[in-house]
């Protein structure tokens, strides 16, 4: 796969906003969309992924969301009250999941590209599902990763990853990396262990490229004030399959099982051990059932 062509990064306007993003693969091929979570930037989305897709015959395209990366960064918008807004208050914010959905298809535009195969992960889901909903005729197929309604009553993340989440990460870079690494232990769980030298890696890598914890204090109060999406998802017609681990800490599988049984007709994939995480050992599977599906709804 070291022959798949590949697009450096490039700047799309997209309103009042910058959209970093790259790409992978032929860009006559069907375009697929990957959406990132929360604080995450697009590189979480691993090349061997990519590639992994794109040499299935899709164009490939990765970006940061707003508020992360080297995305525009609202520097001047402040942190509502994420207190009050898990408590149901109404607290102004600085944008929605729908900003952030229309910040996608704004993407699509910009690439001249009248729909495309979307994939999200966590947060990203909830902005692709948030597509669908908003644009449905801009999303050929919705793939849901480790992601969830928005509906209230479902279980909560787990204390341990809860109480590390809501500590802003470290400035100083050595600190930053070994917060990664508690992290990312705690999210994978135990059946899966990231590799710890490679987590050390990949987070000076982030952390050299865009240090922004601010952004992911307003992308989460987007999240709550976003509300459910549940009755809403009722009324897709967009294909649709959704992926979960039955370890996840941070979204419980309930939030997965709640996506598949809003949307009509969609598939569901219950990854046993995965935790909040895309691990190598089960990368090649979730890449063989988002081209199965995409394929399957061509």
């Amino acid at each position: 796969m070291t022959d798949i062509p590949y697009s450096k990064e490039t700047i799309a306007k997209v309103g009042d906003i910058e959209i970093v993003y790259d790409t992978f693969g032929d860009p006559s091929a069907p375009p697929l969309l990957l959406i990132m979570g929360l604080g995450s930037q697009m590189i979480l989305w691993e090349d061997a992924f990519c590639k992994a897709l794109a040499s299935q015959g899709y164009w490939v395209i990765r970006f940061d969301n707003r508020d992360v990366g080297l995305s525009t960064k609202l520097y001047d918008a402040g942190i509502p009250d994420i207190l009050a807004l898990t408590m149901g208050l109404a607290v102004e914010v600085p944008y929605t999941l729908s900003d952030m959905a229309s910040d996608a298809v704004g993407l699509l535009d910009a690439l001249n590209i009248d729909s495309a195969h979307v994939v999200g992960a966590s947060m990203g889901g909830m902005i692709a599902q948030t597509m669908a909903i908003n644009y449905p005729d801009r999303i050929r197929t919705l793939t849901s990763i480790m992601s969830s309604t928005g509906n209230p009553d479902l279980p909560q993340p787990k204390p341990e990853v809860a109480s590390i989440l809501i500590t802003t990460p470290p400035s100083d870079r050595d600190e930053y990396i070994e917060y990664e690494l508690q992290l990312w232990r705690i999210l994978n769980g135990p059946k899966f262990p990231p590799d710890e030298d490679y987590v050390r890696k990949r987070s000076a890598i982030a952390y050299d490229r865009s240090y922004y914890p601010q952004g992911t204090g307003r992308q989460f109060a987007a999240i709550l004030a976003s509300g459910s999406r549940r009755e809403a998802l009722k009324k897709l017609k967009t294909p649709t399959l959704v992926i979960h681990g039955d370890a996840d800490p941070l979204v419980p599988v309930e939030g997965g099982r709640d996506t598949a049984e809003a949307i009509p007709g969609a598939n569901l994939l219950i990854i046993e051990g995965m935790g909040h995480g895309i691990p190598v050992q089960v990368a090649p599977r979730i890449v063989e059932a988002i081209v199965r599906h995409a394929a399957s709804h061509s």
